[in-house]
């Protein structure tokens, strides 16, 4: 009895517990503002309501989603079928029996003999497997929330690349009338001796180039149209929206310290669940080398070959003599430790890589929400500066003080830095998009 106690807090029956992971708080930037932004659920972070309603769209029907809910089903029923694995298994066979003679007819006699028997976990082999299938079941829900914080993020960012293209078709097609009244202008002019052919002509090749953007971006529209109606798992419909000057997100949030600021990403719980099983997977591997003790209802205790056994506790005493069978059972007990300890290297490996990956994203896409940001507010005075610009060389030309080329000039220039404004706007949403996404986000 003493043996079977200090088996019992062997190895085999430990917990797994989050390993420790140095060296990582030089990936991260600090931050001292107020809110947790991963603490926001999507629908406080994404406020349009035509957005919302894509995205409850695409959490019921996107594919990548439903099959990740069906692998959790499957993980239910292995971990329902590993408790069940604790419980006595009971059996029953049907005999049947003829007799007969001295030209009496024969006759058929039948039994039902029930046989019951109930295996002992006394070396933690069906405890390490249910503590494994938990984490799988676990490490399945997990994969859930990470396909349903990615395809958040990217129905967000296709919807907000449509209200890029939208703004920018705007511009462009307000560009082009420009130039058309460009184009009638500087006609009328030449008629009068006060413009030049060259002048038409840079007009209306500055309209045939913005004739090109408005195809282009009409394009673009439809097809991103058709990439979010995939994303949601539906056919191609309509897609209603509203501006990009009309989208809000919060404006202050914190990212914490380095551990807590992935903590709440899905990748980074799934490998840690992988770093589990795989913890599991070596203390069930330790557990074979030890011999099955089974309690049957027919023989009373038998081993696992169905060896009857009369004496329990003086076969607990020989245990020790008999353990080098398992040990050498063909080389097999072995071998599987030794893959299941080369596994649990790899996934831990694989945990650290996955925190390295959550830092390098975390920074690199606060950097593009900072960067955006600023290059946003410089296209704002940039615009303002521009607008001037054009105002001014049409002024002077109409005393003659400038040609109609810096006109037309100044008008390309502006086109630009609207275009180019749209794109930084987009850019800083889809910045602390990535970082929402980067820090967990989506899950709630």
């Amino acid at each position: 009895m003493t043996l079977l106690v200090g088996l019992t807090g062997c190895s085999f029956y430990t917990s797994f517990e989050r390993p420790e992971v140095s060296n990582l708080h030089e990936l991260y930037e600090a931050d001292t503002t107020h809110t947790r932004l991963a603490d926001y659920s999507w629908r406080e972070f994404f406020t349009d309501t035509l957005l919302q309603k894509y995205i409850e769209r695409g959490l019921e029907y996107n594919i990548d989603l439903r099959t990740a809910r069906l692998n959790i089903v499957q993980a239910e029923a292995a971990l329902e079928a590993a408790k069940l694995a604790f419980l006595p298994s009971v059996n029953a066979s049907l005999q049947s029996t003829l007799s007969g003679g001295n030209g009496d007819g024969a006759t058929f006699s039948y039994s039902l003999v029930p046989t019951a028997s109930w295996e002992i976990d006394a070396f933690g082999k069906l405890r390490n497997a249910e503590r494994g299938a938990e984490v799988a079941l676990q490490q399945s829900h997990l994969v859930e929330q990470a396909v349903q914080s990615k395809l958040i993020a990217t129905i967000a960012n296709n919807y907000y690349t449509l209200l890029m293209l939208d703004e920018q078709l705007k511009t462009s097609q307000h560009t082009l009338t420009t130039w058309e009244e460009n184009i009638r202008t500087l006609t009328a002019l030449k008629r009068a001796g006060k413009a030049t052919e060259a002048a038409v002509l840079q007009a209306k090749a500055n309209k045939f180039s913005v004739e090109g953007q408005v195809l282009t971006l009409e394009r673009q529209i439809v097809e991103q149209e058709e990439s979010l109606a995939t994303l949601m798992g539906v056919l191609p419909f309509e897609i209603k929206r509203g501006t990009l000057a009309e989208q809000t997100f919060p404006e202050e949030f914190s990212l914490g310290v380095p551990l807590e600021l992935v903590s709440l990403r899905p990748d980074i719980l799934q490998a840690e669940a992988n770093l589990a099983t795989k913890f599991y997977a070596v203390n069930e591997a330790r557990a074979a080398f030890y011999p099955s003790i089974t309690l049957s209802g027919s023989l009373g205790w038998q081993d696992a070959v169905g060896n009857a056994i009369s004496n329990p506790g003086e076969f607990i005493l020989r245990l020790v003599g008999g353990i080098v069978q398992p040990i050498f059972a063909r080389g097999a007990n072995n071998a599987r430790m030794k893959i299941a300890l080369a596994q649990q290297d790899a996934a831990l490996l694989q945990y650290r890589q996955a925190l390295l990956n959550a830092g390098a994203e975390v920074n690199n896409a606060l950097k593009m929400w900072q960067t955006s940001r600023e290059r946003y507010n410089i296209d704002l005075k940039q615009i303002v500066t521009l607008r001037a610009a054009v105002w001014n060389t049409q002024l002077l030309m109409k005393y003659g003080s400038a040609s109609y080329l810096e006109v037309l000039t100044a008008q390309q220039n502006l086109h630009n830095a609207e275009l180019a404004e749209s794109t930084d706007r987009y850019s800083e949403i889809q910045g602390i998009i990535q970082l929402y996404y980067a820090l967990g986000g989506g899950v709630k």
